[in-house]
């Protein structure tokens, strides 16, 4: 089998992925292959925090932005994620911000912790940890959330009965799943590097509301 030759753009990427506004914090620990687009990073970000991908996006990497130009949504000029490799964006300890919806603003945090070697044999993307659920769609953001927590958290209260109808049932803020997580990546998961030099991606979104 041919072996994949280790360049800048196949290093892995380890990066702590923060949503912002949250107390306690909502984290996820994620690795990616340095050649990863930001169009891709932005699905690996929606599989690993647990969101729906049913908004439109946005990074900032030092100032610059990069997500989908919509000619709909005016939000100025906009680089094409899809052309934008994270080994040419950033280095161990840089920081990029990714805005998911738009209404609700959740914004996150990027953090390259490391650059590291691939292991042979695994399959990349990965989350290797993480703290805490995904708010719910559509819950009016880091403040609406807080409430939607309060609401539920308390059997008196006099939104319990429909924020928990509106949920569907019962929400667990502090629920995490390593094993979901990573079977909800296999999807996006490239092929080991040990195996093979080309990469399975997928470049499936999910619809665009804002």
């Amino acid at each position: 089998m041919a072996v994949r030759r280790v360049t800048a753009k196949t290093k892995i990427f380890e990066l702590v992925v923060e949503l912002q506004d949250v107390r306690p914090a909502v984290i996820r620990l994620i690795q990616v292959p340095g050649e990863t687009t930001l169009a891709e990073l932005h699905q690996v970000v929606q599989v690993a925090m647990g969101w729906t991908n049913s908004h439109l996006h946005e990074f900032d990497v030092n100032g610059a932005r990069y997500g989908q130009p919509d000619p709909d949504w005016d939000v100025g000029e906009v680089g094409d994620e899809a052309k934008a490799a994270l080994f040419r964006l950033a280095g161990q300890g840089d920081r990029l911000a990714y805005v998911y919806d738009f209404g609700d603003g959740w914004t996150h945090t990027l953090v390259v912790e490391k650059v590291l070697s691939p292991e042979p044999g695994v399959r990349y993307p990965r989350c290797i940890s993480g703290r805490r659920a995904c708010p719910p769609e559509d819950v009016g953001g880091p403040w609406g959330y807080d409430g939607f927590l309060q609401a539920m958290a308390d059997p008196a209260h006099p939104e319990h009965d429909e924020r928990a109808e509106w949920a569907g049932g019962p929400f667990d803020p502090a629920a995490f799943d390593l094993d979901e997580v990573n079977e909800a990546l296999t999807w996006l998961a490239w092929r080991p590097l040990s195996e093979s030099p080309t990469s399975s991606r997928s470049s499936t979104g999910g619809s665009r509301r804002r």
